[in-house]
């Protein structure tokens, strides 16, 4: 496994589902900030159509709609049908995502903390969903909505030290420098 972040603001998405998967599915590209996402129902939920609004087509994409996205994301669906939507999607060269298909993925869907622009992702590459959401819950005690400020206090520094030459390892030893004068990763909650 190779963890990457996706800019789901410029990728096109394609989400076929008909449920509540689907619509946990849609809440997270979301707040990914997805801009560019389709969603294919052919009996969906009133509370995935409701949420998709009209970015739903009320029925499962034909092999050339999902030509156009970079990533495809199949779930609420019969595995044989969820597994002819995956090869048609892999024959087109686009990344999959099945939910609890491992051998039909590309890609894993990891548990996310979100603190602002600060994201980390909990993978166990399909094995333990429930040991990446017990992972999730605790680091959602153990950074608490401040790591987002943290993190745009250290960006405007980095801007600030690049702005003045320094490059690389410099700015890595100045943001380590911060950090430990900050006393951010001592354990003290308090710390800003």
């Amino acid at each position: 496994m190779l963890p990457i972040a996706l800019d789901l603001g410029r990728l096109p998405v394609v989400l076929v589902g008909r449920g509540a998967a689907a619509c946990r599915r849609l809440a997270l590209l979301d707040r990914a900030g997805a801009r560019r996402v389709r969603v294919f129902a052919d009996c969906p939920e009133p509370d995935l159509a409701r949420a998709a609004g009209d970015r739903l087509r009320r029925r499962l994409p034909a092999r050339i709609e999902l030509a156009d996205a970079a990533l495809v994301l199949v779930c609420d669906l019969p595995r044989p049908l969820a597994g002819a939507l995956a090869a048609d999607a892999r024959a087109l060269g686009r990344l999959v995502n099945v939910e609890d298909e491992i051998a039909l993925c590309d890609v894993h869907m990891p548990a996310i903390v979100r603190r602002g622009d600060l994201v980390l992702a909990i993978s166990t590459g399909g094995k333990s969903p429930g040991l990446a959401r017990a992972l999730k819950e605790w680091l959602e005690r153990l950074l608490d909505a401040g790591w987002g400020a943290r993190l745009e206090m250290l960006a405007r520094r980095r801007a600030r030290w690049r702005a003045e030459g320094h490059l690389g390892l410099q700015l890595s030893a100045l943001t380590d420098a911060l950090i430990a004068r900050k006393g951010w990763l001592a354990g003290d909650r308090d710390a800003t």
